[in-house]
């Protein structure tokens, strides 16, 4: 039997939640649609970063010849499985074509204005609704430990200054000076004093928790079969519970998102990039800052009395298996940069492996879908999905009830490669 709801959320990531919760702030109660439980994918075992600092795009000059060279190493930080697959295949020459100054000029402005908005809106969830989910406002240590890691360091503290984020270039001793706790091996870093950092697992526990509370039905377990449609819009989802009728629709699905909308005849260029964590006990909380290990591509963050190493960008399809080599590969990155840590620190910790949707130009899609007047789309957020996830939940709330969002609209739009 089908059942009648107003707001249908397909996917119950990071995004999902968000859209429904600002959904909520304007009165409307909406349904989510997960096929595992809330929350359960990407969005629990991510870094935790809250980061305008993240203001570069995936896709840059230099990203392809620095990615030919690593292809050849099968435990590299970012790596791309050449396969005969027509979707992917399509995907590579518009990330190819993606990769210039232009983008980046384009794309930095708009990543730079949506995390720092986004870093309000967290800020202004942790205060209200009984929240707590470590929001801490530590500030990220990009450390390097090489010539070339250092002009990386240089060029970007040039480009976060015309950004106008704050970014401090700091030598070894300084970097001592900043964090006496933690042994410093790196030769300097950039440290960004305002990003910051939360729990995944408590924000995701928490805003389920006020959402079940306030009324917003989610179906976990629940698969996306396919969606009916009429005209020129969307009348309906079907799933192995039934179909779940609605009068808006917002894809959400994550990695997952071209293959729901398949068979809507839409092509959306998003490729799966699988990243990896290690999150260990570690009652001393040391070291205090999130770090970023430039050459290693590892990013290392306390998060309560746990401390968690994550890393990897691996395009290889849906593909959830663990390469045991790519883990230690991360592991053995630590002791590099930082003292406190040996391989057998890390032996008992928890291993994962996420899929995160990654767009051809580093931009996420945000929006209406052209051919259909009720469907919106919200994914494409490759390693930014816990830092857009609050500001892309409100542009989707502001897209539904008829609002015009703060944000320039054009630079997101889902139909951009179509």
């Amino acid at each position: 039997m089908a059942k009648d709801n107003g707001v249908v959320i397909i996917g119950g990531g990071a995004i999902g939640l968000c859209t429904a919760y600002y959904l909520l702030q304007q009165g409307v109660k909406s349904t989510i649609i997960d096929k595992g439980e809330m929350g359960h994918g990407s969005s629990l075992h991510n870094a935790g970063y809250i980061s305008p600092s993240h203001f570069v795009p995936l896709a840059a000059p230099g990203i392809i010849s620095q990615g030919l060279r690593w292809m050849l190493n099968p435990v590299s930080p970012f790596y791309v499985k050449p396969r005969l697959d027509l979707d992917f295949i399509a995907w590579a020459w518009k990330f190819r074509n993606s990769c210039t100054q232009e983008n980046v000029e384009r794309a930095a402005p708009l990543l730079r204005d949506l995390s720092t908005a986004s870093s309000a809106l967290f800020e202004e969830m942790a205060k209200s609704n009984g929240m707590d989910f470590e929001f801490m406002k530590k500030g990220l240590l990009v450390l390097f430990r090489s010539e070339r890691g250092r002009a990386a360091m240089m060029e970007e503290a040039g480009m976060a200054h015309k950004l106008g984020v704050g970014a401090l270039f700091l030598e070894r001793r300084d970097i001592q000076k900043l964090v006496p706790e933690t042994e410093i091996r790196a030769d300097g870093g950039l440290f960004f004093p305002d990003d910051r950092h939360i729990t995944p697992a408590k924000w995701v526990a928490d805003l389920t928790r006020y959402l079940e509370a306030n009324g917003v039905q989610m179906l976990q377990n629940t698969e996306v079969k396919g969606m009916v449609v009429s005209n020129n819009g969307i009348t309906a989802v079907r799933t192995s519970d039934g179909e779940i009728r609605g009068e808006e629709f917002v894809l959400a699905g994550g990695a997952w998102s071209p293959e729901i909308v398949r068979g809507l005849g839409l092509k959306l260029p998003v490729q799966a990039g699988k990243g990896y964590s290690i999150t260990i006990n570690r009652s001393n909380r040391k070291p205090l800052i999130p770090m970023i290990l430039t050459e290693a591509r590892v990013a290392l963050t306390p998060m309560g009395n746990t401390f968690r190493a994550a890393g990897t960008m691996e395009i290889a399809g849906l593909d959830l298996s663990i390469t045991q080599r790519r883990v230690e590969a991360i592991l053995t990155a630590v002791p590099k940069y930082i003292g406190g840590f040996t391989l057998d620190d890390f032996k008992q910790g928890e291993v994962w492996a996420g899929l995160r949707p990654v767009s051809p130009d580093g931009v996420p899609f945000i929006g209406r879908f052209s051919r259909y007047n009720n469907l919106v789309v919200a994914t494409g957020h490759a390693m930014l999905g816990i830092t857009l996830a609050p500001v892309t939940g409100k542009i989707i709330a502001d897209v539904i009830s008829g609002s015009k969002p703060q944000f320039d609209m054009t630079l997101l739009h889902p139909d951009r490669f179509a």
